[in-house]
């Protein structure tokens, strides 16, 4: 079997490890002791500009490249980058307390999952907020890692993995990063932007019924979001559920003018399982393409 082969194969094995027994405990999760190192070197290396964040950047990228080297094990390596099974488990979550009445405790574990302001949000406003969430990390979390995990092996899926935990450490576009971190949150959409477009692929094959309907959002509405990929991910998801997500938000106090994506209603709360249901679908569907593409390369020895 080809390297490429044996590649597909481990990547469709870590997302299985990972859907089997999810995230290791924090204290001793190696993304969580990756955040802490670049905690450091953040600290070492911050400047009001872009050359820092770039030396920044290139510190991450080597130690996630040496991990994934050491870790020689592309399923072992995935099954540490992909967190499916957790962003499942917490939207779950929060869509149990919110359509049990339960509100505060809803907005009280939304920020697991977005940055936005969670204390004036509604059921409909809870519901998109989790859903566009779990759209976004579905490519960040799960199609991404394998991806590359596909592509180059352990390496792959650990610089990957170093590069989005970069990305939301310090990409966000406000006074102390928006320098600084100009390189992690350029780097991370490069990354992303041909997962965020098989998840839209994967989406659009699981929905037939709605088909037309992803292909359009994804190609008129999902352009005129500020993230080249969240757009692609969000838009197909609104499309395949029939509702409208996006708009306006408030984002660690500062309000965004986002686009609206979908069309119809806003969401319901039970519009969140539905969701997940979804996301957990597109998943296996990720699983059984990297096995089929592993198997067709082990077959024709390419």
């Amino acid at each position: 079997m080809s390297r490429v082969g044996r590649r597909c194969l481990g990547a469709a094995a870590g997302l299985v490890i990972d859907r089997v027994m999810g995230e290791p405990p924090a204290a001793v999760h190696p993304v969580a002791r990756f955040g802490n190192a670049m905690g450091r070197v953040e600290q070492a290396f911050w400047a009001d500009r872009r050359p820092a964040g770039v030396a920044y950047v290139a510190v991450g990228v080597a130690i996630g490249g040496a991990a994934g080297r050491l870790a020689k094990s592309t399923a072992a390596a995935v099954a540490i980058a992909v967190a499916g099974r957790e962003l499942r488990r917490v939207a779950t979550g929060i869509g149990a307390a919110a359509t049990g009445g339960d509100l505060p405790a809803a907005r009280a574990e939304l920020p697991a999952l977005v940055g936005r302001d969670p204390t004036a949000l509604d059921d409909s406003g809870i519901a998109a907020a989790v859903i566009e969430s779990v759209a976004e990390n579905s490519v960040d979390a799960v199609i991404a890692p394998a991806f590359w995990g596909a592509v180059a092996g352990a390496p792959g899926a650990a610089i990957y993995r170093a590069v989005n935990t970069m990305d939301a450490m310090v990409g966000r576009r406000n006074e102390r990063y928006g320098s600084f971190g100009w390189a992690a949150a350029r780097l991370d959409d490069a990354a992303n932007y041909i997962p965020a477009r098989i998840f839209a692929v994967l989406v659009a094959g699981l929905s037939r019924q709605r088909r037309p309907q992803i292909v359009d959002a994804v190609r008129r509405q999902a352009p005129a979001h500020p993230s080249p990929n969240a757009g692609v991910a969000e838009a197909a998801v609104a499309a395949a559920l029939g509702c409208r997500l996006g708009g306006p938000l408030s984002y660690e106090g500062v309000g965004e003018g986002r686009p609206f994506l979908g069309a119809g209603s806003r969401p319901e709360l039970g519009d969140i399982a539905a969701a997940v249901r979804l996301l957990d679908r597109v998943e296996v569907a990720a699983v059984g393409l990297l096995v089929l593409v592993g198997w067709l390369l082990g077959r024709s020895g390419g």
